[in-house]
């Protein structure tokens, strides 16, 4: 079997981001970690990572890092925390990290259209939220989610969860063909 190598964390907190950053590295886990800072970013980084044929260019309106921020948009920001630095092309994620509530949009809307897309729909994705809300939780997994943990009060108990959450997706779930690859 494949191993398992990267997360993607979409969440619009850059603060929230390097907490996240700082956990995984203290969990020891060998994991690449890449973050977008809206679902659409994250759509595209996934479009560029999984091969398609359409063709994402630096200065296309709704790609561009300097035109996202002319808009009021958080520029994507994607940084390997661990893991291959050769600079070699690297699969899809082999996991999403989802924060339900982004600026501006909701997360089961990503949720829904990842789902829809038959080169990302097996991509395991953890909604990584706030909300104890049954409704939001009954909307997760209703749009596909696999997984649903609310974040923890303190960066100890942040450091437990993130280490358990990678050890569960990245270390110990086996999927019958690499993430990616279509049956």
């Amino acid at each position: 079997m494949p191993r398992h190598s990267s997360i993607l964390l979409i969440e619009d907190s850059p603060g929230e981001c390097e907490l996240f950053r700082l956990a995984l590295t203290q969990t020891g886990l060998d994991v690449a970690l890449y973050t977008e800072y809206d679902a659409e970013a994250a759509f595209h980084f996934l479009i560029n990572r999984g091969g398609s044929h359409q063709s994402l260019q630096e200065g296309d309106l709704n790609w561009s890092p300097t035109a996202r921020v002319q808009r009021g948009e958080s520029a994507t920001a994607r940084c390997a925390s661990t893991g291959d630095q050769s600079g070699h092309p690297h699969p899809l994620p082999s996991l999403i990290l989802l924060d339900l509530h982004l600026c501006g949009q909701h997360g089961c809307d990503f949720l829904r259209r990842l789902r829809a897309d038959v080169r990302f729909a097996a991509i395991p994705v953890v909604v990584f939220t706030t909300s104890e809300d049954p409704a939001d939780l009954a909307r997760c997994y209703a749009s596909g989610a696999n997984g649903y943990v609310v974040k923890p009060g303190t960066f100890e108990h942040l450091v437990q969860c993130v280490g358990d959450i990678g050890r569960y997706w990245i270390d110990r779930n086996l999927t019958s063909y690499p993430i990616g690859v279509r049956c």
